[in-house]
């Protein structure tokens, strides 16, 4: 199947590991051009050796809550690609922990980065893309059920995915989509951390896997396949939608 990624131009922030990279990897597989972005040199130049160099990628050292990130990305997608048809907005997970230990400071970095990072950047791209363009949010499956000892991420997950859905209605006269991704079980470093602090990794990874309905983790690959498919022209009437990516685990409709 032709997705029609062929010389499309996407932004995938937070590019250069985990599902970001996945994303990534399977849109510049399909043809597309990448700015990906990581927050320091060696990761940012590592990641765009690895998916294929210049003329296919571009790293950028960028951290999505600085408020010059959104600027710095549109410049280089512009004067690497002359063109930008779209945007991935993934971050890394918000630190761990229950709510009564986590501070002040935590929940107002992570609001930062997680939250109003992710709001400016789908501000700044939306106004520079034109009819059939696309912004995606990496969120989480605690968009709709509250994840156990991942407080923050359970509080802005799902108010990112209603800044979505409200985005997808105020966009889509002008022809611009917007989707959400919620993953469970990856197998992405984000998953190892949480399941390293129950102090039993792996037993927590066989118990995760035995709740999933297809009896498996995920791999980044087919995370990376699905939001390239979403992010294509062949997804061309999906909007305001929040797809799970998950093995079944979410038991609601």
């Amino acid at each position: 199947m032709d997705l029609g990624l062929k010389d499309r131009v996407y932004i995938v922030t937070g590019g250069t590991r985990g599902l970001g990279l996945a994303a990534a990897r399977a849109l510049v597989a399909d043809g597309a051009k990448v700015v990906v972005s990581g927050r320091n040199e060696k990761s940012a130049a590592d990641a765009e050796a690895r998916l294929g160099g210049p003329g296919h990628v571009v790293g950028v050292v960028a951290d999505n809550a600085d408020a010059d990130t959104p600027d710095r990305l549109i410049d280089a997608a512009r004067n690497a690609f002359q063109r930008l048809d779209g945007v991935l907005i993934s971050v890394g997970g918000p630190p761990a922990g229950t709510s009564d230990v986590m501070g002040d400071d935590q929940w107002n970095a992570s609001f930062e980065s997680v939250f109003l990072g992710a709001v400016r950047l789908s501000r700044a791209v939306a106004a520079e893309l034109d009819e059939g363009g696309v912004i995606g949010f990496v969120l989480s499956t605690s968009v709709y059920e509250p994840i156990h000892g991942l407080a923050i991420s359970n509080a802005f997950r799902p108010g990112l995915a209603g800044y979505a859905k409200n985005l997808a209605d105020e966009l889509g006269p002008r022809g611009i989509r917007v989707v959400g991704f919620l993953p469970a079980y990856i197998e992405t470093d984000r998953v190892r951390e949480v399941n390293a602090l129950t102090g039993d990794a792996d037993g927590a990874r066989a118990r995760a896997a035995a709740t999933v309905p297809l009896r498996r983790i995920g791999a980044p690959e087919e995370f990376g396949r699905t939001a390239a498919f979403m992010l294509s022209p062949a997804a061309s009437y999906l909007t305001g939608v929040m797809v799970s990516i998950d093995g079944g685990v979410r038991s609601g409709f």
